[in-house]
């Protein structure tokens, strides 16, 4: 083969390669967009005035953005005490889910609690359609006059993530070394102080994952809200739902309070976001 026929062989190969470099990104470009656009809509929705929101052709960018639907939903309607009221549940329900859940896990990798196949039932019971529940969770919580409260659904909520919980932290917790917890145990370390101070510090992404699935789980959850709450609680799920009525519908307040209501999970993912990724490729769907 002849220099001239090598280049031109090297000059197409080299073609293709930057062809093919396109098209990967522009398929990338084209699925962000495809994802983020209900997210961007939502977003200028927030801003927009009524007349905007309304029109047809529909306008995509606002005019004149302006902050009205923020202050409506955050006064008027009551968004800022569905954010407490949200805020309340769900950094409690996470803090109690985490903690027990790591106790539970680390009963489970170390000592056998449970068998074989628990950890495998506790999945199946994620699993279970929530709407299955609503009557005797209903039930069970008027009885022990918890409707209404933020005491119910904290105690619901625990119940419902602890499964899921469970089986990702027992996952985490086994694939760190046995001899590590040993090495601390024989410098004099407790089983409470070794699961504190070594392996739950070894164990930060998976944790951090965990915790985020937990919050976002409590964060967005709506049914019960829906069924167990009427006026003493008021999650913000619950409350963007109500704007949404027969005949007509307020899209700028209802778009700025899911604005608010995402801010929140946002924070969090940023905050933990390295230890997020870390703690998704540790293994946790191996068991």
């Amino acid at each position: 083969m002849s220099v001239a026929e090598v280049r031109w062989v090297t000059g197409k190969s080299q073609t293709r390669r930057i062809v093919e470099w396109l098209l990967r990104y522009l398929l990338v470009l084209l699925a962000v967009l495809f994802f983020l656009f209900p997210i961007l809509w939502i977003v200028f929705t927030s801003f927009k005035l009524p007349e905007e929101y309304r029109s047809f052709p529909p306008i995509y960018l606002p005019h004149e953005p302006h902050l009205s639907h923020y202050i409506r939903g955050m006064t008027v309607v009551g968004g800022a005490s569905a954010l407490r009221d949200s805020l309340i549940v769900t950094i409690s329900v996470t803090i109690l889910t985490t903690s027990i859940g790591a106790l539970v896990a680390y009963s489970m990798a170390r000592f056998g609690a449970g068998g074989t196949k628990l950890s495998r039932w506790l999945l199946v019971q994620r699993m279970m359609p929530p709407v299955v529940l609503i009557l005797p969770v209903f039930l069970l919580l008027s009885a022990a006059k918890l409707t209404d409260t933020h005491i119910g659904l904290i105690l619901l909520y625990t119940v419902l993530n602890l499964p899921l919980c469970v089986w990702l932290l027992r996952s985490y917790i086994v694939e760190v070394p046995r001899e590590i917890e040993e090495s601390a145990m024989v410098d004099g370390a407790s089983q409470l102080q070794v699961l504190r101070h070594v392996l739950l510090p070894l164990i930060a992404g998976g944790l951090s994952a965990t915790t985020v699935f937990v919050f976002i789980f409590s964060w967005t959850e709506f049914l019960f809200a829906l069924i167990l709450t009427r006026d003493n609680v008021l999650t913000l799920p619950v409350l963007v739902s109500r704007f949404f009525g027969v005949e007509t519908a307020e899209w700028g307040v209802a778009s700025a309070l899911a604005v608010v209501a995402t801010v929140p999970a946002v924070i969090l993912g940023l905050v933990v976001r390295k230890h997020f990724v870390r703690g998704m490729t540790m293994g946790a769907v191996k068991n």
